[in-house]
């Protein structure tokens, strides 16, 4: 392993610098308490004890947090968890995504080293809705290609909202009745803060400098409320807002994928490095170093109105926005030619080479094409939010309660700019995988520092969107028919809308002649990039420089070759109309000695879908439009057993479903050139939801004040998924017309890997989860103030995924499952000084089945284990100070290739530690 820089040490000596320095005053202050406690026990029997007051503890910080969960989670009818912040600037972690996996089941896939997306018992975010103050929502962002680009599903990225803006979040993981459709992982409730919440006025104001030791950037983070109730507690209005800056570098090495040797033609047949081998040995595609540059901004403000006219009647409307700009360099050095098939680079000449478990890892070449990129991304999202809800007691017994809202996500990437220059027919070239495989010696076999003798190869712009929009209306009653029989019902309507939009040029490999002829590059139009932290060959190397580009060619000009064109194969919408209404039941009663409570109930809901897409008509391009409509009936029930007042055994039950991903649903064909990757992924609009029966059953002991000692076991028969199927073929053979890679550089002789969606059987999911949570007030003195929170999870399936044909393939584990995951968190909670150590595991998982190179089983990724801390120390009444560490143990993000040789590295990244120096006031 490469040798850190010892000064990112620093700031990890000083947070464990702070810890035992508390720790130390704290452990004085509990001495003095036992030095004086003999002395205490020596008074007079006699001394009377007053009877006149009543000692209180106030419990308060992370304590009081865990409380409030823990009071969520014992009066719910299903199996649920929460996370509670207890004032603006408390939450327990800076990201949503980061704070959820605290929760049991939960785990989280990051982007530039922050928590985007969760997965909940072992089912990806696609199989999550989340709610916003009781509406569902959806919100997406961009990201570089290595982790997915923009997102075009339905999975939710957290990423977009500061934690700041929320004061609860609940994880439902069990269905019922009044909770709508379209979960088979979770739902997760978000909400926002309300005047209601706080008593009379409040103000809150936090602020925090930011700073990463990778790139050694420092940023703000800064947090506000305020909040007032009049007329008597009757009217009530808050506002809160929330920004932060964040500066990330994230470097490291790709391989491109794996492939065979001649399959694709990147050989020449006279290599003296044995000729037959190479026919049935895997390469690396693209073997590159990557640096990427991440520069977001992230602006947040809530409002709420809450007005109370009398007892029986309330109304609330809340707003939300939230805005995050990105600006993203991406710098690569890579060699192409090993990603080129059919006529593309048959003419590389293998000289020398290691095979280990069928694969090149050590190769030294002639005729290799060496090329730079310079991409240079500008994006944001901007989610708004608005509802009103209101409810009416008519009777003690009858209340009526309604709401309408209506939410909208819009992703804007209106610069995606990548430029490219080249060098090639190189000689001396080689790859070394043999050492440490995600940290290659990559050996150019020229200058890579130099800016002469590069051409300008292509000039890439890919401007796109992509909008999500909810409108949504909901009526529901509650009418209590006897002392232990409640029913409720309504109805409810929701459209939903998604649209995506790309441009590009005609060409993009038509390139300019510079002004002063020709397409060499000009050794004034480059720059250098340089890796700080992974220890890299080179370590610095020489890119284009975007700006000169930009300025020299007009290159946003919108004119001439530089002109952009509706993309149309990547231009699709989806349009969904979902009603839905339910009929449960809520009842009290009590078997012999044991009190059972729970709810039975049923919800219908008919779903009907019109998509448009391209598809191709007698060899020609055009729009096409598909409906589908279906209907669910989805019934479920929840038990509750109080075999003592502090022991619930709960049971669960119910059918489920989510409809199918947004990119599935498009009725036609997306072709995709980018650099060596070029991909052909078409859609299937008459694909059936996934659907699954589902069983839950657990245990919660309450043994103390604050405590809980839980164990539950969960089950799933999901009755049929949908996959992506991919296979490797010309172009040529698909039949698609040749029309279709007009200016994107391939032909039609190129290998494509080829992507189509269909229903598979399905298969089963099982799991268990244990949690432990315990303040340890038992012990003496200010050591009482310590507690702990421990979870742990275990989830393993068996899902049958097919080939190409429809053909039985792999039956395996479902994507993005952990099977092992668990989360520790060590807290104190004194009344000046307040701390918390956090760890959190998950398992390797896998990303994609099979994989997409021909003899590959899956994609996968590394488990990780992060640790994370905080110490908050109270300055007086108001002010307090604080100070974060993230990331502490420096994990990297490591995925892989699969086949029965072993594993082959894909992507390698890291992002760093991170540290937070905070002060807070509050009024």
């Amino acid at each position: 392993m490469p040798v850190r820089h010892t000064n990112r040490k620093t700031p990890v000596t000083l947070l464990a610098v702070s810890i035992g320095l508390a720790l130390q005053m704290n452990a004085a202050a509990f001495a003095q308490d036992a030095a004086t406690a003999p002395a205490q026990a020596t008074e007079p029997a006699s001394t009377p004890a007053p009877v006149d007051t009543l000692d209180t503890v106030s419990v308060t910080g992370y304590r009081a947090s865990v409380e409030k969960a823990l009071d969520i989670k014992r009066g719910e009818a299903g199996i649920v968890d929460a996370i509670v912040a207890e004032d603006i600037g408390k939450f327990p972690d800076l990201n949503l995504a980061e704070s959820l996996q605290r929760i049991p089941g939960v785990v989280i896939t990051r982007d530039a080293g922050e928590g985007r997306n969760i997965s909940v018992r072992g089912l990806d975010s696609n199989f999550t809705r989340v709610r916003i103050n009781g509406m569902e929502a959806l919100t997406t962002v961009g990201s570089s290609d290595q982790n997915g680009g923009s997102n075009r599903g339905r999975g939710f990225d957290f990423n977009v909202f500061a934690s700041d803006l929320f004061s609860q979040l609940i994880v439902r993981k069990t269905a019922q009745a009044d909770v709508e459709e379209g979960s088979l992982g979770a739902t997760v409730d978000l909400r926002t803060a309300r005047p209601f919440d706080y008593d009379g006025f409040t103000f809150a104001a936090s602020t925090q400098l930011t700073h990463g030791d990778i790139g050694s950037k420092t940023d703000p983070r800064l947090a506000a409320l305020v909040s007032n109730t009049w007329a008597d507690g009757k009217v009530g209005a808050l506002m809160s807002v929330a920004f932060s800056e964040r500066r990330t570098l994230e470097e490291g090495s790709g391989s491109g994928r794996w492939a065979g040797g001649t399959s694709n033609g990147n050989f020449n047949p006279a290599s003296p490095f044995a000729p037959a081998r190479l026919a049935t040995t895997n390469h690396p595609r693209f073997p590159r170093y990557t640096l990427m540059e991440h520069d977001q901004q992230r602006l947040g403000v809530t409002g709420s109105l809450q007005f109370k006219p009398t007892d029986r009647t309330q109304f609330s409307l809340d707003a939300l926005y939230s805005k995050i700009d990105a600006v993203r360099d991406e710098k690569y050095i890579e060699a192409i030619s090993f990603s080129r098939g059919g006529s593309g680079k048959p003419q590389t000449i293998v000289r020398d080479g290691v095979v280990e478990n069928g694969a090149l890892v050590y190769g030294l070449f002639d005729d290799v094409d060496i090329r730079s990129e310079s991409r240079h991304d500008e994006w944001n999202t901007v989610f708004t939010q608005i509802g009103l809800e209101g409810e009416h007691e008519f009777t003690d017994n009858f209340k009526l309660s309604g709401k309408v809202g209506t939410s909208s996500s819009k992703h804007e990437n209106p610069i995606q700019t990548t430029i490219i220059m080249d060098k090639n027919n190189v000689d001396n070239y080689s790859y070394d995988y043999r050492g440490d495989p995600y940290k290659p010696v990559l050996n150019y076999g020229i200058d890579p520092t130099s800016g002469t003798g590069w051409t300008l190869a292509e000039i890439r712009l890919r401007p796109q969107y992509v909008r999500n929009d909810f409108d949504i209306g909901q009526l529901d009653f509650n009418w209590n028919i006897s002392p232990g029989f409640r029913l409720k019902g309504g109805v409810q309507a929701k459209d939903y809308s998604f649209s995506t939009r790309e441009l590009r040029r005609a060409s993009e490999v038509s390139v300019p002649a510079f002004p002063g002829g020709g397409t060499i590059v000009p050794s004034d139009m480059t720059m250098l990039a340089s890796l700080s932290s992974v220890n890299g060959s080179p370590g610095t190397w020489v890119i284009p420089n975007y700006l000169s580009f930009a300025n020299v060619f007009d290159i946003y000009s919108n004119t001439g070759t530089f002109a952009l064109t509706e993309r149309a194969v990547n231009t699709r919408n989806v349009e969904e109309e979902d009603r839905g209404v339910y009929l449960m039941g809520e009842f009290s009663v009590d078997l012999g000695p044991i009190p059972l409570s729970g709810n039975v109930g049923v919800r219908y809901v008919r779903t009907k879908q019109s998509s448009v897409g391209i598809a191709t008509a007698s060899g020609t391009p055009v729009a096409a439009t598909a409906e589908r409509e279906y209907s669910d009936t989805l019934p479920s029930m929840n038990l509750v057993a109080e075999i003592t007042p502090d022991l619930l055994i709960r049971l669960g039950a119910a059918k489920v479903m989510t409809r199918p991903g947004l990119g599935f649903l498009t009725p036609g064909v997306t072709v995709n050139v980018s650099g060596g990757a070029r991909t052909v992924t078409g859609g299937n609009p008459n694909l059936d939801p996934i659907r699954a029966e589902t069983v839950d059953l657990g245990v919660e002991w309450y043994f103390d004040e604050g405590a809980m000692l839980g164990l539950g076991l969960f089950y799933k028969d999901i009755e049929s998924f949908i996959q992506n199927t991919r296979f490797v073929q010309p172009y040529s053979a698909s039949g698609l017309p040749a029309s279709l890679l007009d200016g994107t550089g391939a032909t039609v002789n190129d290998d494509f890997t080829f992507t189509a969606p269909l229903n598979t059987p399905g298969g089963e999911l099982t799991g268990l989860e244990a949690n432990y949570t315990q303040p340890f007030t038992f012990l003496p003195g200010k050591f009482a103030n310590l507690g702990v929170q421990m979870n742990y999870t275990y989830v393993d399936s068996q899902i049958q995924y097919l080939t190409s044909t429809g053909a039985n393939s792999f039956k395996t584990d479902l994507t993005g499952l952990s099977k092992h995951s668990w989360n520790a968190t060590l807290y104190y909670e004194g009344e000046r000084f307040s701390g918390r150590v956090s760890a959190t595991n998950r398992d390797d998982y896998l990303l994609q089945v099979p994989g997409t190179e021909a003899g590959f089983d899956a994609h996968g990724q590394t488990g990780t284990t992060t640790v994370d801390a905080s110490v908050r120390w109270k300055l007086n009444e108001n002010l307090e100070l604080s100070l974060e560490g993230i990331n502490l143990t420096d994990e990297v993000q490591e995925s892989w290739v699969t086949n029965s040789a072993g594993q082959l590295p894909l992507d390698y990244s890291e992002t760093g530690r991170q540290y937070l120096l905070g002060l807070r006031y509050k009024f």
